[in-house]
């Protein structure tokens, strides 16, 4: 059902990160994995590959493809190392989207070529520590002084901030003392007001770096707002919609890989004279993550069709990001169920998916907030239908 929506193109591009997730990311996955290290070499040669940059217009020297291209590439690579996929996905979705979505023409050429190429990888600060589900509540500023805005705060659970050239921030923006609104900023990494964090020590996505960042009268230049000062907040609510598709594909690989490798082992396992996947026990279990994979894979392609479209995905893509998430938490669970006690070792790969499904259920919004969402929206749509009294 799925191939429906690829064009000979997409079907290429899924051919070969298929091929370099099998060869060059899931041979090293499990030793990343101990050693909570970043994929370095991985990402140099996705970028050689042009997988940095897969949605970038080519004007700015991205590959020009669609959102299904780049959903198809974060999904195949998390069937194999979550940490690579959402390194990928919050360098695209998160870094670089505000840009391409509110940057003016001259911030465009600045800084989405060097993104799309990789040379350098983009991050996104939004959560506060007490600005998490409320993005809204932000206590960042960013005070205009002259023609530079003097920025001070901090943002936590920052995706790519140590390996990040760029990063796009929200703070409340602050003109002749007054608040404008919460307002979107891109730093650049060398700024001397910005203090980067040690690594969080996470549960999982440990190869992918996560870490607080702090602002300390970090000027940058006037021309660094993204639009105008009150538009912040919806560019990154706009940027969250995409990014909770991206993470709606990483859910999916997720569980996809979590649930190979219990069915392989499930046929080669045997006890009490047969392959245990024989047994109702297991191969209920198994028919049904099977069959929530297959009904988030078609939440997310769905949403990232119509996102494609230019639509207003706000319901789809909570709806695909919340299905997505719990059904790689589920599948990772039922799979460690189904090695057993092998399913608690490291030297198999289910505990990992396990400990780097549970994110997914919490990033980009929890599943709490998407219920949150789909509520509003079906209501606001149910409501916007009542004929006129």
């Amino acid at each position: 059902m799925i191939d429906l929506l690829f064009t000979d193109e997409h079907l290429m591009l899924r051919e070969m990160v298929r091929e370099f997730a099998a060869n060059e990311v899931e041979p090293l996955a499990a030793e990343l994995d101990h050693e909570a290290r970043f994929p370095s070499e991985i990402i140099e040669k996705m970028a050689e590959l042009g997988l940095m940059g897969i949605p970038i217009p080519e004007k700015y020297g991205g590959a020009g493809m669609d959102f299904v291209a780049y959903i198809t590439a974060v999904y195949e690579l998390g069937k194999v190392c979550a940490s690579t996929a959402i390194t990928m996905a919050a360098h695209t979705s998160l870094g670089t989207t505000p840009i391409l979505l509110a940057g003016s023409e001259e911030q465009k050429e600045k800084y989405l070529p060097r993104l799309a190429s990789g040379d350098i990888i983009g991050a996104f600060g939004l959560t506060e520590p007490e600005a998490g589900s409320d993005a809204g509540a932000t206590k960042t500023t960013a005070v205009l002084d002259g023609d530079e805005w003097i920025i001070n705060g901090g943002k936590i659970f920052t995706t790519n901030a140590g390996v990040a050239g760029v990063i796009t921030v929200t703070a409340k923006a602050i003109i002749d003392g007054k608040e404008k609104g919460i307002g979107a900023f891109i730093i650049e990494a060398e700024n001397p007001g910005l203090s980067i964090a040690p690594l969080e020590k996470k549960m999982g996505w440990k190869a992918s770096d996560t870490r607080q960042i702090f602002f300390e009268d970090l000027r940058i230049p006037k021309e660094n707002l993204l639009g105008k000062p009150a538009d912040g907040f919806k560019t990154f609510l706009k940027t969250l919609t995409g990014g909770r598709i991206s993470v709606g594909a990483l859910s999916v690989g997720t569980a996809e890989g979590a649930y190979e490798a219990a069915l392989k082992y499930s046929i080669e396992r045997e006890a009490f004279g047969k392959p245990i996947h024989r047994f109702q026990s297991v191969g209920f279990k198994l028919a049904d993550i099977a069959t929530e994979i297959e009904a988030s894979k078609l939440l997310v392609y769905n949403a990232a069709h119509k996102y494609n479209s230019g639509e207003d995905v706000t319901k789809e893509a909570a709806m695909a990001k919340l299905f997505a998430s719990e059904t790689a938490m589920r599948s990772a669970t039922e799979a460690i169920q189904i090695f057993g006690g092998y399913g608690y070792i490291k030297e198999y790969p289910v505990e990992r998916y396990f400990r780097d499904a549970k994110v997914l259920t919490i990033g980009e919004g929890t599943s709490e907030i998407q219920k949150i969402i789909i509520s509003r929206e079906i209501t606001k749509k149910f409501l916007d239908n009542l004929p006129e009294s």
